[in-house]
């Protein structure tokens, strides 16, 4: 097996653009990747990425089975949980997908939640480091599930 240690690679035609195989990637600015996706679409690296995810059980003490970029999560009540991102995004216009579901809920479901829990407010509450969820049964009681995912994405600080 070859090994090949470097600190810089500079493209031959063009400096900012070296190809893999037949797909280029090309650094347009200072820390800003992008990579040739379907047909000449570009894909922005850095944009393209979760930056903060997690997969954990409310119903067993929030047991966190795995996560990246999570400080904490937050147990407001039964079926009312959040998260705490390490580092921050870069405001408070990120996503935050959340998916849950659990033994004996029969259909339940989880979705984002505002800052006075229960969907009180006008917006589903997110700062630059929280979001929070809620999650319950068919009938729309509140219930902790056994398994809880975030997915974020935006701009870290």
């Amino acid at each position: 097996m070859s090994e090949v240690i470097l600190d810089t690679i500079t493209g031959k035609s063009t400096a900012t653009t070296i190809t893999i195989g037949s797909t280029p990637v090309v650094s347009a600015s200072a820390n800003s990747m992008t990579i040739r996706g379907e047909g000449s679409n570009q894909t922005s690296i850095q944009q393209g990425l979760a930056k903060a995810w997690i997969f954990f059980e409310p119903d067993n003490s929030n047991l966190i089975r795995d996560s990246l970029n999570i400080s904490a999560v937050r147990d407001n009540a039964a079926g009312q949980q959040g998260i705490t991102l390490a580092t921050a995004m870069g405001n408070d216009d990120w996503t935050c997908a959340v998916t849950g579901t659990g033994g004996g809920t029969s259909n339940g479901y989880g979705q984002l939640d505002s800052g006075s829990w229960g969907g009180s407010g006008d917006m589903p509450y997110r700062t630059t480091t929280q979001v929070n969820s809620r999650t319950l049964n068919s009938s729309g009681s509140y219930i902790d599930h056994n398994d809880l995912n975030f997915l974020c994405h935006g701009d870290l600080a």
